[in-house]
């Protein structure tokens, strides 16, 4: 029976429903695999500061994106005058460059990067793969020269780093960060504080003052007895909100 001019009509309709519903279909395909290809590669590259999925960095290999190395050329680039300067204390053969992925209080994966000493290289890969594992949230980890080594931009970002070399705020001793013994952990909100003898508070970083009050509550907030605080006492180091004299509650130390 011939096809009415309807029907012929109805037919071509569902057909071009069709090709357009595959069409749509192997874009959305095509977005899904650019997308995986474009983080694998943020992977491949280590481009610290960027955010990939959980499917990315499992066929990237989980295992691959915890480690400690000796500090790439192209990493020493950046800190050359900036967080490294030729000095008699620690010299770039003792440093290792460390590779670790960290998630943010909304859940998403960061790529991250640290430099600290070889002493405490395996203790900061075994920590931070356990603060990944357990999602403790940090919000971002890159190197500090990305802030040209200044301390106080870097922690106004709330930027978690180890090795700088510099002295000790307001003096000129040595930081336990100078040789790489140290990790500082969302700083902005767990923020250095000394109390003054005429009763004021200095607080570093200054956008972190209203976290000198530990009894606010903030996602990013570090306390005695969380995953972080356990995990770094159970590998040795000391934590600066434990400190007496002054409070720097971002700071965990290894004895020098």
């Amino acid at each position: 029976m011939a096809m009415t001019t309807i029907q012929r009509m109805s037919n071509s309709v569902v057909a071009c429903v069709a090709i357009v519903a595959g069409m749509v279909l192997t874009t959305a395909a095509n977005r899904h695999h650019d997308s995986g290809a474009g983080e694998r590669q943020k992977l491949c590259e280590w481009r610290a500061g960027a955010v990939v999925s959980a499917a990315a960095v499992a066929a990237y290999g989980v295992d691959s994106c915890f480690c400690a190395v000796p500090i790439p050329d192209a990493v020493f680039r950046r800190m050359q005058g900036r967080s490294f300067r030729p000095n008699p204390h620690v010299s770039r053969a003792r440093l290792r460059y460390v590779r670790a992925l960290h998630y943010d209080a909304e859940g998403c994966i960061h790529i991250g990067e640290l430099v600290c000493h070889e002493r405490i290289a395996a203790d900061v890969v075994a920590i931070f793969r356990a603060l990944y594992e357990g999602r403790y949230p940090i919000e971002r980890m890159v190197l500090i020269d990305n802030y040209d080594a200044d301390d106080e931009r870097s922690m106004a970002a709330n930027n978690s780093s180890g090795f700088c070399y510099r002295t000790v705020a307001g003096s000129s001793k040595v930081s336990a960060h100078a040789i790489g013994m140290a990790i500082d952990i969302n700083p902005l909100y767990n923020p250095y504080v000394k109390t003054l003898k005429d009763g004021r508070l200095r607080v570093r970083p200054a956008a972190g003052r209203a976290y000198a009050d530990r009894r606010r509550a903030h996602a990013y907030m570090l306390r005695r007895g969380d995953l972080c605080h356990r995990l770094f006492v159970q590998h040795g180091f000391v934590w600066g909100g434990a400190w007496r004299s002054v409070k720097d509650y971002q700071h965990f130390e290894k004895n020098k």
